[in-house]
């Protein structure tokens, strides 16, 4: 057990030198300017709504006044008129008329409900040029001017953004807030700087609708948990395209999330992460969290190598984490965010150790089976009658014909 413990140590040791490294890397990739546009493009902002999020209005009133030459329109999609994100769609595009159209969903394409919205949103827009936009993402003035100078780049056929979090007033939206800034971006821009991998987050993803075509259209990806990340491994892997992580946070507004709703959302993600790569990457992801890797290993082997090593550790890796969240907000250092480390990456832990073994994931009310890749189907002994009267909970109708149960 001495032996698991040092070898624990270590790795806890490694993983705040990573941490470090990727917070370097962060900070450098922040300091890049935006590349000018050649063109103005036409731009359909695709937003799938789905309940009243904290500070929707605002969220949405962010995006109606951008500066850009070209023509650009914002589509609110909503599932039917007894979402609560509906009377604020419909007062957004009484108020601006000229730029907000609002898409009701017709139809279910397959499982994912964001898909199923993204489908209907598509065939509704006008433009070639598809930037899609979760319903609680803020954007700064420069958006969709840096987006429009990424993608007139040779090469580059997706433009993708770190994520910064503001307004939280709770400790589970300080929580969502500080994972998605503090670990969530810098493992974007280490990925694909250190590893020469392209990590896609669906909070701001854009993409032309040509490449998308070629893909099979965002119906390809309908039965999928994680199809942002799955269309950009595609868009990479079967056209060829470049994806660029630009250095513009957008801004995640998360205000009053309770921390069963911060822990519930990333078990769900544990599976997803260990279900789309391998089990040695996935264990190699238990180094960007060393602070629980130190204290089981000073449990196994105490002594006072172990117990500074546990101390270092408790304290750098929070100190990074909110140097990164602060910085993608413009702000020096937070003692919020610093404190609230702990709490977060205990239960980041306890999320990936149910990854380990975790097949399946409630969603909206409904248990699923994922498969390797992330695909989703019906929990296993299920039978179709069942899956049938469930499945309404999360589409409103019967699964599609196409829909495999014994999958």
């Amino acid at each position: 057990m001495a032996t698991i413990g040092l070898l624990l140590l270590i790795a806890a040791a490694l993983g705040v030198a990573l941490v470090a490294v990727m917070l370097l890397l962060t900070l450098l990739h922040l300091r890049q300017e935006t590349p000018v546009p050649s063109c103005w493009p036409g731009i359909s902002v695709l937003k799938p709504l789905c309940g009243a999020d904290d500070a929707l209005a605002d969220n949405l009133a962010s995006f109606v006044a951008l500066p850009y030459p070209g023509d650009y329109e914002v589509l609110l999609g909503v599932r039917s008129v007894k979402d609560t994100a509906y009377p604020l769609a419909c007062e957004a595009v009484r108020r601006w008329p000229e730029r907000v159209r609002l898409v009701l969903q017709q139809g279910e394409a397959g499982f994912n409900p964001k898909v199923n919205q993204l489908v209907c949103l598509a065939q509704a827009a006008r433009h070639d040029l598809f930037v899609v936009s979760d319903s609680n993402i803020r954007v700064p003035q420069g958006y969709l001017l840096d987006i429009a100078g990424h993608l007139g780049r040779p090469g580059v056929g997706c433009v993708t953004h770190p994520v910064a979090g503001h307004g939280h007033k709770s400790l589970g939206a300080l929580l969502d807030n500080l994972h998605l800034g503090g670990s969530i971006a810098p493992g974007m821009v280490c990925a694909q700087r250190v590893l020469k991998k392209d990590l896609v987050v669906g909070k701001s993803m854009a993409l032309w609708r040509q490449d998308l075509d070629l893909l099979g259209g965002f119906a390809s990806v309908a039965n999928v948990l994680a199809e942002d990340h799955v269309l950009g491994n595609r868009l990479v892997r079967e056209l060829g395209a470049g994806v660029a992580v630009s250095s513009l946070p957008v801004w995640n507004i998360a205000v009053e999330k309770s921390v069963g709703a911060f822990f519930q959302r990333y078990l769900r993600w544990s599976v997803t992460h260990r279900t789309a790569m391998t089990f040695p990457a996935y264990l190699a992801e238990s180094l960007l969290n060393p602070i629980p890797l130190a204290v089981i290993g000073f449990a196994l082997r105490p002594g006072p190598g172990a117990a500074a090593t546990l101390a270092a550790c408790a304290v750098l890796k929070p100190a990074l984490d909110s140097v990164a969240f602060s910085r993608l907000r413009s702000q020096f250092f937070s003692w919020q965010a610093f404190g609230a480390g702990w709490v977060k990456d205990g239960l980041l832990f306890i999320t990936w150790v149910h990854g380990l073994f975790a097949r399946t994931v409630k969603w909206r009310g409904n248990r699923l089976r994922v498969l390797p890749g992330g695909t989703l189907a019906a929990p296993a002994g299920q039978q179709a009658a069942e899956v049938a009267q469930s499945f309404p909970a999360l589409h409103g109708s019967a699964p599609p014909a196409w829909w495999n149960v014994q999958a």
